[in-house]
């Protein structure tokens, strides 16, 4: 008889409880530095007075703050950071895999982007807080005129040389597979004539712990944020994958499918999508 697969997401998180029980005894005084100490000196960064500072590199200061502090939680959270691949300079749109709100503070330490979220994302304690202070274009799902704000802010920013970071699926889906692309989002895009840079966001070797990392049913951004708290240590990689670029493809259509595919490829996903 073959052995049961092992537990997943939220299952998994009754094993080892004293393991678990002692990385919130080393975890939890690290994420209250981190928010009381470290947050507030990112937050002197975040000021107009600030702007124009460039770091060596020619980095703004700011957003060198905000990826600093982006990767220091991850570290708090006991991901470590593995980037593939170069992400562009200048006015891009990135596109990736959605599956936690983990993706946004992951993308956020290797580039500073200003994403398109859903608006819930701006209620979730600290978060959403520093995703507001991102950058952050929020979204109210299913609202016709919201989306067309968005995209105008999108477009503004992309022909400003800034660069914007969506989740093209809408939401998440328990990190097991990978959603249709929606085309509307690309618009921006293709009118600002800037190139498209897929990114394929794996947890674990082999992207083994999506599962773990994403959303269980039901569970709320606190439970996740806790639950991840006590999870064991384990990589997290980036894949900054070949851009489309203006003209490669027709249509904003071709270029959700082609982006799409490019990330599945690189997450190693079968025939059906499943991770």
């Amino acid at each position: 008889m073959n052995a049961p697969p092992p537990p997943t997401g939220v299952a998994a998180a009754s094993r080892a409880p004293a393991a678990r029980a002692l990385r919130y005894l080393v975890r939890v005084p690290m994420l209250l530095w981190h928010l009381l100490v470290h947050l507030p000196l990112t937050l002197l960064s975040i000021t107009p007075l600030t702007a124009g500072v460039r770091v060596p590199g020619g980095e703004r200061l700011d957003h060198r703050m905000i990826r600093a502090w982006s990767a220091g939680l991850m570290r708090v959270f006991g991901f470590r950071l593995r980037r593939v691949g170069t992400p562009l300079p200048g006015g891009v749109m990135f596109v990736a895999n959605h599956v936690s709100w983990v993706d946004i503070e992951v993308l956020h330490s290797q580039r500073m982007m200003g994403f398109v979220a859903k608006r819930e994302i701006s209620q979730w304690p600290v978060v959403g807080w520093m995703a507001a202070r991102g950058e952050t274009i929020f979204h109210a799902r299913g609202s016709t005129e919201s989306l067309g704000g968005v995209l105008h802010e999108m477009l503004s920013r992309l022909r400003a040389g800034r660069s914007v970071g969506v989740f093209p699926e809408g939401g998440t889906r328990g990190g097991r597979e990978i959603g249709p692309f929606h085309a509307r989002i690309f618009l921006a895009a293709v009118e600002a004539g800037v190139p498209v840079q897929p990114v394929a966001l794996k947890y674990g070797e082999g992207a083994s712990a999506q599962t773990v990392v994403a959303f269980g049913p039901r569970e709320s951004f606190v439970a996740n944020f806790f639950r991840l708290l006590g999870e064991p240590a384990r990589v997290a990689e980036v894949h900054f994958l070949a851009p489309i670029l203006p003209g490669d493809t027709d249509g904003r259509r071709r270029i959700a499918d082609q982006a799409r595919q490019r990330i599945v490829d690189a997450m190693g996903l079968a025939a059906g999508n499943r991770a």
